[in-house]
């Protein structure tokens, strides 16, 4: 049986704090798991994450586990040694049946000692959960409720994990970014005894939209204008999240110009802006009148060369 390096899984030394792992355990977790990761070992990894968390969380276990890591030194066939437990809290546990999604190393070392602390202590916390969520770029504007299936890992009286669908009425806040996390707290795995519950983390992402893209708080649309509205200057119609609103063009703009609205992005403190960016586009020439329209404009520009930057670079 192979010895598992803990802190290693987590990317922690020896000497982290309990937070220090609480951190580590997190961002793994949300990196691995299966609701959210796209990884094609999410699932396994998943667990040895949380193996690795249950022992290092708990003062009691972390200290057993550094003993006979010491006793054994992390490397080779690891046989725990006798009586590598005694003095710890757990010692002499009975009635824990071996648990399918742990390692042969845990069950070795704490497989019996497990439900035996949760009984002589009354609890433990339940496990963090976390998901992904798909909203509405209305929704960072003005807040929602939503409502989210989740699914879930519980085990049946035999032991073995399965899904179950989990429903959830959501609170989405005014301001939410695309890629933060939020916290319910109490909405995670319950707790064993008198332990409370883990916490869910939800990671919000914006379903994409037809007309805008998000960058941070600011928000970026395709402005299409007619010639003479870039070349002249003219007030015309911007649609926004929030509603629509009145843009100045300034004469002269050329396409691809961006324009700010500001405090028009996702709202916070401060609020994010949206940008137009302009892009000029040709009525069509289907007919006569309109060909000629053309033949005019260019008879009246003959001098404007629309390519002049491009004259003297060596390609």
């Amino acid at each position: 049986m192979e010895f598992k390096d803990y802190y290693a899984r987590l990317g922690v030394d020896k000497t982290a704090t309990l937070e220090d792992i609480k951190r580590a355990y997190r961002k793994l977790a949300r990196k691995y798991h299966p609701d959210v990761s796209k990884e094609p070992d999410a699932e396994a990894q998943f667990k040895e994450v949380a193996e690795a968390y249950e022992v290092l969380k708990d003062p009691e276990r972390r200290a057993a586990y550094d003993n006979v890591g010491s006793q054994h030194g992390g490397h080779g066939e690891f046989h725990p040694p006798p009586d590598w437990n005694s003095g710890f809290e757990f010692t002499g546990a009975a009635g824990d049946e071996p648990d399918p999604g742990r390692s042969d190393f845990f069950e070795a070392l704490f497989g019996q000692a497990a439900m035996g602390m949760r009984g002589a202590r009354g609890h433990a916390p339940g496990g963090d959960h976390h998901a992904k969520v798909v909203i509405d770029l209305m929704d960072a504007y003005r807040g929602a409720r939503r409502t989210i299936e989740l699914q879930v890992p519980v085990r049946d009286p035999q032991g073995n994990l399965k899904l179950e669908s989990r429903q959830l009425e959501v609170s989405i806040p005014k301001g939410v970014r695309d890629g933060q996390h939020l916290r319910l707290k109490g909405m995670g795995g319950p707790g064993h005894g008198a332990g409370d519950a883990g916490d869910l983390y939800l990671e919000i992402h914006f379903a994409p939209h037809k007309l805008f893209r998000v960058e941070g708080r600011d928000v970026h649309v395709d402005l299409p204008v007619a010639p003479w509205e870039a070349a002249l200057g003219s007030s015309v119609t911007v649609p926004t999240p929030d509603g629509s609103v009145q843009l100045s063009i300034p004469a002269g703009s050329p396409s691809g110009r961006r324009l700010r609205l500001k405090g028009k992005g996702i709202p916070g403190s401060p609020a994010g802006d949206l940008y137009a960016v302009l892009s000029i586009s040709l009525p069509p020439a289907p007919d006569e009148p309109s060909k000629a329209a053309y033949q005019a404009l260019a008879g009246s520009f003959s001098g404007f060369n629309p390519r002049v930057a491009m004259q003297g670079i060596d390609v």
